[in-house]
């Protein structure tokens, strides 16, 4: 008899614990509709986009959800690199 093992920690993985909705609603405040229709051109986000509409779509979508989610960390890489850089002098 095999004994079930617990679902793994993934303390590294910026995507752990985080919802469709709260990736959609975090790259919507960061980007806003129209730069993210011309960063992954989807209906939802060029076509009347809203959070429901996408969050349907992406849920049915495996490809379009994994390009969502590279923008995501790509997003959480800049915001980072950017606090890690001294500001520029004029």
């Amino acid at each position: 008899m095999r004994e079930e093992a617990a679902p793994a920690e993934q303390p590294r993985n910026p995507l752990h614990g985080m919802t469709l909705e709260a990736i959609v609603t975090a790259l919507q405040g960061h980007y806003g509709w129209a730069e993210l229709a011309v960063r992954i051109p989807v209906r939802c986000f060029t076509h009347d986009p809203s959070i429901n509409s996408s969050l349907r779509f992406l849920r049915k979508t495996p490809w379009a959800r994994e390009k969502v989610e590279g923008l995501y960390l790509f997003m959480l890489r800049e915001e980072a690199r950017a606090q890690r850089m001294p500001p520029r002098s004029a």
